[in-house]
């Protein structure tokens, strides 16, 4: 009975942070569509739909740490548990980068790009599909995909230069594009800070699952 409760426990905690997942993938989907679309009032939705992500960090955190105290897993059960918990607190990072991307869609506001977004909604693209490989690789306990997922974060990292080469070259030309262009370059860098976040992820499945404390990158 208590290796079944203790299983069942770690399948709620495994579903809580599938749906963390999910969110995440959302926010950060959502976060760019508006500021290319300059959706002000999505924008905003996206700010206030990160208390729900929160919820499901402090829930995930709240419940690995009673599980570890109540029912003293042992060898991967206590692993999965651990790293779940932790998992938690790399999602919940990303989830703030979404909303950072939103609060830079809400200063620049209604004024024109100073350049196409190109390489930004690129880079959204990589991450979304990250975070849908990532939902996977949990689901199935697939270590290998782990690995695969975290070699695409390189991708996101040749299209932030690409990002940060073109607007300084905007700002140089013109110094009344410098506000906008510093705030593009936040967003690139949220965006790549979410592909980091999301290569910690699949180093705490792979612990997870194997035992096998990486370093990927």
């Amino acid at each position: 009975m208590v290796n079944t409760s203790l299983e069942l426990s770690i399948n709620t905690l495994k579903q809580y942070t599938l749906t963390m997942i999910e969110r995440c993938e959302n926010a950060v989907d959502k976060a760019v569509d508006c500021m290319v679309r300059k959706d002000l009032e999505g924008s905003k939705k996206v700010i206030e739909e990160d208390d729900e992500i929160d919820t499901l960090r402090e829930y995930i955190r709240d419940r690995s740490i009673e599980l570890i105290a109540l029912k003293q897993p042992m060898a991967k059960d206590l692993r999965y548990v651990y790293a779940l918990g932790n998992i938690a607190i790399e999602l919940e990072r990303i989830g703030d980068y979404a909303v950072n991307i939103a609060l830079e869609t809400l200063k620049i506001g209604e004024e024109p790009y100073i350049k196409a977004l190109i390489d930004i909604p690129k880079m959204a693209k990589e991450c979304k599909d990250m975070l849908s490989q990532v939902k996977l690789a949990l689901e199935n306990e697939d270590e290998e995909l782990c690995y695969k997922i975290a070699a695409q974060d390189d991708r996101i990292d040749d299209l932030y230069v690409q990002v940060h080469v073109d607007c300084l070259e905007i700002m140089n030309q013109n110094p009344a594009t410098v506000n906008q262009g510093v705030r593009l370059l936040f967003v690139g860098r949220y965006l790549e800070r979410i592909g980091d976040h999301i290569t910690n992820v699949c180093e705490k499945l792979i612990y997870a699952i194997k035992g096998d404390m990486v370093e990927i990158g």
